[in-house]
């Protein structure tokens, strides 16, 4: 198992080819810790027992299971440092992080739980007042709200430009960091799970995401596109 580093030591994360579809040439700017910290969250969840166990059995498990180790529980509190202090993780750090998680066999839930939690985060920066008024104005003065605190969180936190197009919502990502990092494109759900919750959240929309266009089929960028009509 690739080493993480401390949150002492300042090391990141070195990404290692492995056995995917294909591995990208991934890179960008240092991104808000918020995501980092949503995958590592979402192993602890999924590998945390749902009921009591013997306490040697529990320390048994912290040796098998990724998201119980020490080391993981050391990353999550730098993470949260991080996003206290608005301090933003390099790109190969994270990119590392997602490859290594998409080696699991459980790696499209994990990442769709951590597109969630990571939605969740990053919506919540949204002020209370603003995300009122996208959930309960008419549709003419709700939905510009809704697209603008949409097209800043994509552009903030997802690195991703959004555009409407009528009623559809393109969100475009040049290098997603997941993309490669499990087969068949499910890192991909990452960002599926995240544009969806943060559709859900920001807009009252349920619709369907579609991922019109993936990094590992060869294309320029990942593009997902949604309905975003309310509920």
């Amino acid at each position: 198992m690739q080493r993480m580093p401390s949150a002492n030591d300042g090391r990141a994360f070195r990404p290692t080819p492995h056995a995917t579809d294909t591995v990208l040439p991934l890179g960008g700017d240092p991104l808000d810790a918020r995501l980092p910290l949503a995958l590592l969250e979402a192993v602890k969840a999924i590998d945390t027992p749902a009921a009591e166990l013997d306490a040697d059995f529990v320390h048994e498990l912290r040796n098998k299971r990724l998201g119980l180790s020490e080391t993981v529980l050391q990353q999550i509190r730098r993470y949260h440092d991080a996003v206290r202090a608005r301090q933003r993780i390099g790109y190969d750090e994270i990119l590392a992080l997602a490859r290594l998680i998409g080696r699991r066999p459980d790696a499209d839930l994990a990442f769709r739980e951590a597109g969630r939690r990571w939605a969740r985060a990053f919506v919540d920066t949204v002020g209370g007042v603003r995300r009122t008024a996208a959930h309960s104005l008419p549709q003419i003065i709700a939905r510009p709200i809704a697209l603008g605190a949409l097209r800043t969180l994509a552009r903030r936190y997802m690195d991703g430009t959004l555009v409407r197009q009528g009623s559809t919502l393109l969100l475009d990502v040049r290098s997603p960091v997941s993309a490669d990092a499990a087969p068949k494109g499910a890192g991909c759900g990452l960002y599926e799970a995240a544009f969806r919750e943060a559709l859900q959240l920001v807009a009252d929309a349920d619709g369907a995401v579609d991922h019109v266009m993936c990094r590992t089929r060869g294309d320029s960028s990942c593009q997902w596109r949604a309905d975003w009509r309310r509920r």
